[in-house]
């Protein structure tokens, strides 16, 4: 079905194309970061963070920047979970590492999707299970550093508030 067809449906159907464009239809999120970095400087940094923040105790002054689990790692791809502490919901999290420019840069593209199946808001945890890493790492600061998502990518992106999520 060609998508001018699915969007005219959802106008007909719900009197509006609000809900058709505002984002996948199941609780997820999709970034692409660039950076100025060696692949390996950013994979070490992330799985450096996913494992300093595997345990409940870090979730101790609130947030969810806590149970992470690392599924396995290598330079090129990174496949965890996370288990939102309070309510036990589980996301599954995966980084894809590419090298550019000579391998002194890194292209990461990144995918937060949620286990469970009627999922369809968030809230932005997708998003914060991703920008939490990247933040907690210090990767938001590396040199080269640029995101690219929206909240077509990113279910509720622009009103997700990441030190709660």
């Amino acid at each position: 079905m060609r998508f001018s067809n699915l969007l005219f449906i959802c106008i007909v159907t719900l009197g509006s194309s609000e809900f058709c464009s505002a984002g996948p239809l199941h609780a997820q999120c999709k970034v692409e970061w660039y950076f100025s970095l060696p692949c390996r400087s950013v994979y070490e940094a992330l799985v450096t963070q996913i494992k300093k923040w595997r345990t409940v105790s870090t979730c101790a002054m609130g947030g969810e920047k806590c149970l992470y689990k690392l599924q396995s790692a290598s330079v090129h791809f990174i496949s965890a979970k996370h288990t939102t502490p309070v309510k036990k919901y589980v996301d599954d999290i995966n980084f894809r590492l590419s090298s550019y420019g000579f391998f002194t840069h890194c292209h990461v593209s990144a995918m937060s999707v949620s286990e469970s199946w009627y999922a369809v808001t968030d809230h932005g945890t997708n998003y914060c299970n991703l920008y939490n890493l990247m933040e907690g790492s210090g990767l938001t600061e590396a040199p080269g550093y640029k995101e690219i998502t929206s909240d077509f990518l990113c279910t509720q992106r622009s009103s997700a508030n990441c030190t709660v999520y």
